[in-house]
């Protein structure tokens, strides 16, 4: 049945195609529509529902018409955990892995690691900072997301934790996909710094200069093994709470030390690894709505001794988003690619993993107004030319996407720019 908006006069009409709304119905858990349409005005959708019942109930006359006969037509997907800024590269290190233990890659004098990223990030300018970043988000589109989470954390000192989120807004502004900011000050902790001075700097000069100048809707920490203990997550996601900034957590990436259920405890929008998560664990982020994010391309590129249990944590009722985690260490543009391995490796279903990356990223990023195709949504799509959803998982490491849709604004894949 059509959704609709009645009384208003569509700008872009798509018809034809499979669409997938991945809102759930019945037993459908991506709510297909076999020759669906969907009118979009102003940025915003203004129906969706087959062919038929849309253009019964919305003036068409004046709209742009893509035909997505043969296709299947997505949400975009919403990656909600990255690294996208950072300073140069580690595939000399990435590759030496394929072979060397870590220990043998330190011992070839290899920079590896966090630290070796703050070097280099610290080392490049503005301008190359936001270029290298740009060309990664490029990349990331035109394989079919149009949200994105940016992380900072390869600064770790005021002034460079800044300049990374300033990067982020800089690329949000130029598109094409939006940038959304996350401070991760407490991703590890310099080398020219004490442990308590450092943490005392983020609480009491970070967290408030990125809250007084607007530049991070998140906090997050990295709360693992030799990394921030609870005690110290608590501290600091607390202040930042305080800020008035939404809370994060990688956690459960290399031991449980209890971070999952200080992500519980403290209400945190999302969870992010949950590698040794328990199951008594899950059930705590399940009850206070937390969001599962996993990451099965971070997983698989530092071949993880013990991948997450996705299929664990939603018997225990934790909804889960799947992300790229793009790295320096795990340099994954594309979420079609990371839907292969949730499905392949992580026995997730395609339908799964179809909603793990829309509406799941989405709800990961406490976002409301996209991820799915529904009536007053942010008409951001992907079309894919492929003959069946399933398509999309069974051509590994092909592209789908064909053309993209951002705010209503079509964008053909030849041409790489908004008509």
């Amino acid at each position: 049945m059509t959704q609709s908006l009645s009384g208003l006069r569509a700008g872009l009409y798509v018809r034809g195609g499979l669409v997938l709304t991945c809102v759930s119905r019945d037993s459908d858990l991506i709510g297909r529509i076999p020759d669906g349409a969907i009118a979009i005005a102003d940025g915003r959708i203004l129906a969706v529902g087959t062919r038929t019942e849309v253009e019964r109930s919305v003036d068409l006359t004046a709209a742009e018409c893509v035909d997505a006969q043969g296709c299947v037509v997505a949400p975009g997907f919403v990656d909600s955990h990255t690294h996208l800024v950072f300073g140069g590269s580690r595939v000399q290190e990435y590759a030496a892995r394929m072979t060397h233990t870590p220990a043998e890659v330190r011992d070839m004098d290899i920079p590896s690691g966090i630290l070796a990223t703050v070097a280099m990030t610290r080392g490049a300018s503005m301008d190359e900072l936001f270029e290298s970043a740009r060309v990664r988000l490029d990349g990331m589109f035109w394989s079919g997301t149009t949200t994105v989470e940016a992380k900072s954390g390869y600064g770790l000192n005021t002034a460079q934790e800044l300049r990374m989120l300033e990067v982020g807004r800089m690329l949000d502004r130029a598109g094409p996909a939006d940038v959304i900011n996350t401070f991760l000050g407490a991703h590890d902790f310099p080398a020219d710094t004490p442990r308590e001075r450092y943490i005392d700097s983020i609480i009491d000069e970070m967290i408030p200069e990125v809250a007084a100048r607007g530049l991070a809707e998140f906090c997050d920490v990295y709360l693992d093994d030799g990394y921030y203990t609870v005690a110290e997550s608590r501290r600091i996601l607390a202040r930042a709470q305080d800020a008035g900034m939404r809370m994060k957590v990688h956690t459960d990436a290399y031991s449980d030390i209890g971070g999952a259920f200080l992500a519980a405890e403290m209400g945190v929008v999302s969870a992010d690894h949950l590698n040794y998560t328990t199951p008594s664990a899950a059930r705590a982020l399940a009850s206070r709505d937390v969001v599962g994010v996993v990451m099965p391309a971070l997983d698989w590129a530092v071949a993880h001794k013990r991948p997450f249990d996705a299929r664990m944590l939603m018997a225990e009722g934790v909804s889960l988003a799947l992300a790229t985690d793009l790295c320096p260490g795990c340099w994954a543009e594309s979420m079609q690619f990371v839907m292969q391995l949730a499905c392949r490796l992580y026995r997730f279903s395609p339908e799964e993993a179809l909603l793990a990356a829309t509406a799941g990223g989405a709800r990961s990023l406490g976002l409301t107004d996209r991820g799915t195709i529904a009536v007053g949504q942010v008409a951001d799509l992907q079309i894919w030319r492929v003959p069946t959803f399933e398509d999309v998982i069974y051509r590994l490491g092909n592209n789908a996407v064909e053309r993209m849709i951002k705010r209503g604004r079509v964008v053909a894949r030849d041409q790489r720019r908004f008509r």
